[in-house]
């Protein structure tokens, strides 16, 4: 339970939160300053980042400002690059110390990404209340060095913990859009013109798309839609719109686009959804109950797509497949799984098992506790 003061006139928390790099560090992150602000509109947020990251335009884009912090990741090849990283790192801890006491931060608060790291540090040497929050199974390198000293540890999957997992550690899931379950089916399906429709296959591959997973679909596509009564929506990227447009034929049961601006329907009007499996994505999965097959990226740092992959098959949520096994294998997975309801039933009641719809505000209920705390 809320204390009185976390919403009184007299409480005006200072909350400064730094996360960037991809768009997974940053949507939660501003999900729990909305959240934050929902409770204590007293409540000052602002955001640390980099100008070379996503964070630079969908902070202020969500209404939040942002200050910048020099930051350069450890290229993990031999590269003269890497010899002007210890500058680097010395001028953004002296930026992020002279951020904290310039905005007088209660807590500091990190979602990931390398310019976290600088904040927390810089919070930690400065005596400010630190909470880290980790959307993936495999907790990153900056949350990892972090979760040693900080003050909560809010993780999504239970296999993210640290080992030393104390009372300071809380399964609270990923902060996601709440709008995305309000929409019905037949309400997506007349937002798609889908008639003479059952079942909907949802493929995409992120905002950017994914050039492995937009020719495997290409290449099974007619074949999908060839039985009576299956739709596809394939959300192809931005980048790989033009191309697959001019090469995939038209047809009545296909909805082709470079960005689903409408998520909710999406997920709505969809019985089965092929994605990769990013902590902001399989934390959509669970709230929106979508079975799935998922398709973990092999390019991102330290396989962490397959370990939230495995954490959502292991509850009998989703199919695994590796993309070297996509193009021979995704169109009999995917007509397996549409031909088996009562599969996909359970695969829908147990991904809802998982989800945690109140995520963002019960973070942001624990850190503006927090910053009661703070030592002055």
């Amino acid at each position: 339970m809320l204390s009185s003061a976390l919403i009184s006139n007299g409480f005006s928390p200072r909350i400064l939160i730094a996360g960037g790099g991809t768009g997974g560090h940053v949507y939660p992150a501003v999900a729990i300053a909305d959240a934050i602000g929902g409770i204590n509109r007293h409540a000052v947020v602002e955001f640390a980042g980099s100008r070379t990251g996503i964070e630079w335009r969908l902070v202020p884009e969500s209404g939040y400002s942002i200050h910048h912090i020099s930051v350069q990741g450890l290229q993990r090849k031999l590269t003269l690059k890497n010899l002007t990283l210890p500058f680097v790192v010395a001028k953004g801890l002296k930026e992020a110390r002279d951020l904290i006491r310039h905005f007088d931060a209660d807590v500091v608060v990190g979602t990931g990404g390398y310019v976290a790291l600088p904040l927390l540090l810089a919070a930690r040497y400065l005596h400010r209340r630190t909470a880290i929050q980790e959307q993936n199974a495999f907790m990153g390198l900056t949350n990892r060095i972090v979760s040693r000293f900080a003050d909560q540890i809010h993780i999504a999957f239970d296999e993210a913990a640290p080992k030393s997992k104390g009372s300071n550690t809380r399964i609270t899931g990923n902060p996601v859009r709440q709008n995305l379950a309000d929409p019905n089916k037949q309400e997506a399906l007349d937002y798609f013109e889908f008639s003479d429709v059952r079942q909907v296959v949802f493929m995409t591959g992120g905002s950017i798309g994914s050039q492995a997973m937009n020719e495997a679909m290409a290449a099974i596509v007619r074949s999908l839609l060839a039985k009576r009564g299956i739709g596809v929506i394939w959300q192809t990227g931005e980048r790989y719109f033009e191309r697959f447009q001019t090469s995939v034929s038209d047809h009545p049961r296909l909805r082709l686009k470079a960005y689903v601006d409408r998520m909710d329907m999406a997920y709505s009007a969809a019985d089965l959804v092929i994605c990769r499996s990013g902590a902001s994505t399989c934390s959509e999965l669970m709230l929106t109950g979508k079975p799935a097959i998922l398709i973990p990226s092999p390019n991102v740092a330290e396989d962490h797509q397959t370990k939230n992959a495995l954490s959502l098959v292991s509850a009998g949520a989703a199919a695994l497949l590796e993309e070297s096994r996509m193009h021979h294998e995704l169109l009999d997975v995917t007509r397996d799984l549409l031909g088996d309801q009562d599969r996909l039933d359970r695969m829908s009641e147990n991904t809802l098992k998982l989800a945690k719809p109140n995520a963002a505000r019960e973070i942001a209920e624990d850190i503006l506790g927090l910053a009661q705390t703070r030592i002055r």
